[in-house]
């Protein structure tokens, strides 16, 4: 039911003289065949589509650009006001905006807790936003409706917030409803193994599609049967375009053993139309992975090379757009070759997305309230490709995304204080919880790459500290030839971990590191000198655990001299999870010295009073 409410569409601006046949007709005469009832009421009417694309689709090609016996046509979602909450649709994006430009102008407005891209046909792209507040969702749709982007004009609808209407059933766990994202909060929650589903997504020339589905599609009934997988093939995906993406559903074994039958009839038929002499196999990676798979100074690629007799080549950053996460790994070498490839890059995409889950788990432990989706620094979540009949969630609309179902969970207060995933912002209670303790992190990032995060006229930097809530200022050169700049960023956990994300992706987006290797940077925080010591631990125990828990360099300088406010500095030095994941620990033990301290000085005054 809630996915055909949200494809309800209201024709208004209707001619007394319009009939449902006239609907009919000219829904039908621009291809937007209507398959239900029309409900013609005085002035408008209502109409049902099967999706959300078709919806689009006609929402686009009428509104305000149809007449009907004399009276332009408006067409817009049906939401009735009592679903009019906290998540809009917008539309007529360009295809080329970057994600960072898009998130920092809807943060402007409030928290964004989702961002899902909707598969369409058209060549603009269109995202849903879910607001934290109904307020900021309203501020949003009046803010940006009509707003120009390089002549584009945003459109902005409202669309059904479920959630207001009806919350979900307290015992319904087991299939992927509102309540087991509930449940999910939980480490061990039952929902957990299911979102590691990592598919496999290939690239084939449109030529050879017909192919690989066959004859009444016996080719790929027999290929799915045989490898127990389940194939999509998006033939609608980029329409015109010389190649469309498959993707593989099944175990490791089986992913490899499909594409291996694909490369087969591939190679095959060209073989009989003589259209190549040798097909290469093209996987599609999330770019935040690629690094991982290259390896340090490209050590892994070139081993996979030689291992397997093929050449590999990625496809570079600058491809990446709002409609383009992906990299596209390219094998060349025998139908042979190429499959062994497939298995070993498969298995360190594998790796690296596993182990995401597990430090994303982690992050979200020690942050209460953290928002992972809304940051934009790791797989966005956004579909590639339409979501499965049945699927669960955002999840299976994007299962290359670990985490855009776990970003809807709606937990309760006494869950936000226990710091699980996915609880709601601090804001969500003004009243119950003070507010967040602010940080400062100086990050040191290359002299090179300060322009390039500062942004023409400021413009970067200021889109970053809207987004992610911090100050964050660039501290002088301290001296002419410093490889060096410090960032200076304020604000809480959640700030600091959204604007340190955003530095580290802009980084490495820019090509201010080796492409082939993760962007490592010392990140340095200021700890009351009476904790330092707990820091350390005994004989370096607590650093040296430290930096086995988190893979990140954490350094305590000896004989330093506390500043004015009787603080020493703490270098960290890591990429990106492993910083974040110090910092959390270190601030912790921080905390855990101070509570220590507080208690002590209460104690004191009081034993003394009891006498």
């Amino acid at each position: 039911m809630k996915r055909r409410r949200m494809n309800k569409l209201y024709i208004g601006n209707l001619s007394p003289a319009a009939t449902a046949d006239d609907l009919k007709q000219l829904f039908g005469e621009r291809k937007l065949p209507l398959a239900g009832q029309v409900l013609l009421k005085s002035g408008y009417a209502f109409v049902d589509y099967p999706d959300q694309n078709w919806a689009i689709r006609a929402i686009e090609t009428l509104s305000g650009k149809v007449e009907l016996h004399g009276k332009v046509m408006e067409v817009d979602y049906s939401v009735p006001k009592k679903l009019r909450s906290r998540k809009i649709q917008i539309r007529n994006i360009p295809p080329h905006l970057q994600w960072e430009v898009l998130d920092g102008l809807l943060a402007q407005y409030g928290t964004v807790e989702n961002v899902e891209q909707v598969n369409t046909d058209t060549e603009t792209a269109v995202v849903n936003v879910t607001y934290a507040t109904k307020e900021e969702a309203k501020v949003a749709i009046e803010k940006l409706s009509g707003h120009q982007f390089e002549n584009y004009s945003f459109k902005i609808s409202y669309i059904p917030d479920e959630e207001v209407s009806s919350p979900p059933p307290p015992q319904r766990s087991r299939r992927g409803g509102h309540s087991s994202r509930e449940r999910g909060s939980s480490p061990g929650g039952s929902s957990q193994p299911k979102q590691l589903d990592f598919p496999l997504r290939m690239l084939v020339p449109t030529q050879f599609v017909g192919a690989i589905i066959g004859k009444e599609g016996l080719t790929i009934k027999n290929l799915t049967k045989q490898t127990q997988s389940k194939v999509d093939i998006h033939r609608k995906e980029n329409a015109g375009a010389a190649e469309k993406p498959i993707t593989i559903h099944a175990t490791p074994e089986g992913c490899s053993e499909a594409c291996r039958m694909i490369l087969d009839i591939m190679q095959k038929e060209a073989d009989e139309t003589k259209s190549a002499e040798e097909i290469p196999l093209k996987i599609l990676a999330h770019n935040s992975l690629v690094g991982r798979l290259i390896g340090k100074e490209g050590r892994n690629l070139k081993k996979i090379e030689q291992d397997t007799g093929t050449k590999i080549t990625i496809s570079p950053l600058q491809d990446l757009t709002i409609y383009n996460p992906e990299r596209t790994i390219t094998v060349k070498g025998s139908t042979e070759a190429c499959s062994n490839a497939e298995v070993e890059i498969m298995k360190k995409l594998r790796e690296a997305y596993e182990n995401d889950v597990v430090a994303v788990n982690q992050q979200a432990n020690l942050i209460p309230g953290l928002n992972l989706s809304a940051l934009g620094i790791f797989s966005t979540g956004l579909s590639m490709h339409p979501s499965t009949p049945g699927a669960r969630g955002a999840a299976a609309a994007a299962p290359y995304h670990p985490f855009a179902q776990s970003s809807r969970r709606r937990t309760s207060s006494s869950a936000y204080l226990s710091g699980l995933y996915g609880a709601p912002p601090a804001s969500a209670f003004p009243h119950q919880h003070p507010l967040p303790e602010q940080e400062v992190v100086n990050l040191f990032i290359p002299t090179q790459a300060v322009g390039a995060i500062i942004g023409k006229k400021g413009q970067h930097i200021k889109q970053l500290a809207r987004f992610a809530g911090a100050s964050i200022k660039i501290a002088p050169a301290e001296g002419p030839d410093a490889s060096e700049r410090m960032v200076i960023i304020t604000g809480p956990p959640e700030a600091q971990f959204k604007a340190q994300g955003r530095i580290f992706g802009k980084l490495k987006e820019e090509n201010f590191f080796n492409p082939k290797e993760e962007v490592k940077l010392e990140a340095h925080i200021k700890v009351p000198s009476f904790a330092a010591g707990r820091v350390i631990g005994k004989g370096g125990k607590t650093v040296n655990e430290l930096q086995n828990l988190t893979s990140a360099e954490v350094i305590v300088p000896r004989d330093q001299t506390p500043d004015e406010n009787e603080e020493v500095i703490v270098k960290i030095i890591g990429h990106f999870f492993a910083s974040q994941t110090a910092q959390r620990k270190i601030r912790e033990i921080v905390q855990q010295v101070k509570h220590q301290e507080q208690k002590h000085a209460q104690g004191a005054p009081a034993s003394q009073h009891s006498k």
